[in-house]
C-alpha cells in the first residue's frame, strides 16, 4: 500500500508521456509472458503505443503520477464498445448518464500499493464532476486480479460476452456496472 509521504497525481495525459505508457504495457506483456499475470493482452496487438496515442487525441487519455513517476494510465470516457450494446445492465441508462474505463495499467514495477484502486477511485469522482451516475468497464475474464479489485469496489458483473476485443480472439469479455 502506499504511504502518507506518496504523492500521487491524476491528470490528462499529454505527448510527452506517450512513450512511458508504451513501456508500461510492454511491462504488463513482459509479465504476462513470464507467467506473473494473467490480463489477457497481446503483445504488439492490444494495448500497444497508437492504442495510447489515439486516446491522446481523443483528450480521453489520463496518467497516474507515483511519487513524480507516470505509474499508470487509462482512458475515460463514454465510449461504449459493441459489446456493450446487447449486455443486460442492471441500470438502463441513457447514453449521457454513462462513463466508461477502458485500459487501465498500472507498472508492475509498482503492483501491491493500491494505486489500481486509486485510479478507479479518480474514475468515479470524474464521472461525478461531469454528471455520469453510472460506471461501466470490462476486463478479460483471465484478469483475476482486476476482477477481484473491481468487486471489492461494488462493481458487478453483469455478463461475459465471447468476442474479439481489439484484435485478439477468443476474448471471454466481463463486464462490470456499477451506479454513484
Amino acid at each position: 500500500m502506499t504511504r502518507p509521504s506518496d504523492r500521487i497525481i491524476f491528470r490528462k495525459a499529454v505527448a510527452a508521456d506517450i512513450r512511458t505508457i508504451e513501456n508500461i504495457y510492454n511491462e504488463v506483456h513482459q509479465a504476462e509472458e513470464k507467467g506473473i499475470i494473467s490480463v489477457g493482452w497481446e503483445r504488439g496487438v492490444y494495448p500497444v503505443r497508437a492504442t495510447a496515442e489515439e486516446a491522446l487525441k481523443r483528450d480521453d487519455l489520463f496518467v497516474l503520477e507515483y511519487n513524480g513517476i507516470v505509474s499508470g494510465a487509462g482512458m475515460i470516457n463514454k465510449i461504449q464498445v459493441d459489446v456493450y450494446l446487447e449486455a443486460p445492465w442492471e441500470y438502463d441508462a441513457e447514453d449521457e448518464d454513462i462513463c466508461v474505463l477502458h485500459t487501465l495499467v498500472i507498472s508492475p514495477r509498482v503492483s501491491g500499493k493500491g494505486l489500481g484502486t486509486r485510479f478507479v477511485r479518480f474514475y468515479e469522482e470524474y464521472a461525478k464532476k461531469y454528471g455520469c451516475s453510472e460506471l461501466r468497464l470490462d476486463t478479460n475474464e483471465r484478469n483475476k486480479a482486476a476482477r477481484s479489485m473491481y468487486a471489492k469496489l461494488g462493481y458487478k458483473e453483469i455478463s461475459t460476452v465471447p468476442t474479439t476485443f481489439n484484435g485478439i480472439p477468443g476474448v471471454d469479455l466481463v463486464l462490470l456496472e456499477k451506479t454513484i
